[in-house]
This record gives structure tokens, C-alpha cells and sequence, in this order.
């Protein structure tokens, strides 16, 4: 299981907190410190749509002055995600062939049986 996110962002210390506290074994991937490749963003928009991985409402969305911005689908959201990885939602979790998108406690308790 990897656990895809930037070390500094809550949501993602709250993702890595729970898993560690249910003894969920996982390796973290930073993915600002790491990078991203175009394949493994387009496997995550296979399970999920580039819709809910693209995060329009954080401060790099708001602050983004590209015209790709303007008329977003699936190809220019690639792009922009991987030039810009703090346009992801977080974090992203892949488990086999499972993909999983944010950090809420029930969702993960339901998926991992704790």
C-alpha cells in the first residue's frame, strides 16, 4: 500500500496517524519531494475521475494563472497535476488495485476492517 501526499499537509498527517495507530503497514510517497510520472496519475483517473483527484479548492488552484485553467478536462488537468502536484487532492492511497482519494476516518475504518 502507498500512501501519496506532501509531508506538511494536515489531511495527510491525519491519513498517516490513523493508519499507524490500526497498525496498517504502508510506504509514503511525497509526492512534491518524489514526483509524480504521467502513468501513475493516469492509473489513479482509471479507479477515479480526474474530477475528484483535481483540487480546485486549495491555493495553488486559486493562484494558478494558466489558460488551461480556463476550459480544464482530462488531458490539461494531467498536465497541470503533474507540473503542479499540489493540485491534488490528498492524499492518495493505492492498495492492489484500489485507489482512494482524501482522508475521511469512516471511509478508511469501512476499508480496512478496523
Amino acid at each position: 500500500m502507498v500512501l501519496y501526499g506532501i509531508k506538511n499537509c494536515d489531511t495527510v498527517k491525519k491519513a498517516r496517524r490513523w493508519l499507524e495507530a490500526n497498525d496498517v503497514a504502508f510506504t509514503f510517497h511525497d509526492v512534491r519531494a518524489n514526483g509524480l510520472d504521467k502513468a501513475t496519475v493516469e492509473a489513479w483517473i482509471q479507479k477515479v475521475s480526474w474530477e475528484i483527484l483535481l483540487n480546485k479548492r486549495g491555493t495553488t488552484w486559486r493562484k494558478l494563472e494558466d489558460p488551461r485553467k480556463d476550459n480544464i478536462n482530462k488531458t490539461n488537468a494531467i498536465e497541470l497535476m503533474l507540473e503542479n502536484p499540489t493540485l491534488i487532492k490528498r492524499p492518495v492511497v493505492t492498495v492492489n488495485d484500489d485507489c482512494m482519494v482524501g482522508f475521511k476516518e469512516a471511509d478508511y475504518t469501512a476499508y480496512f476492517g478496523k
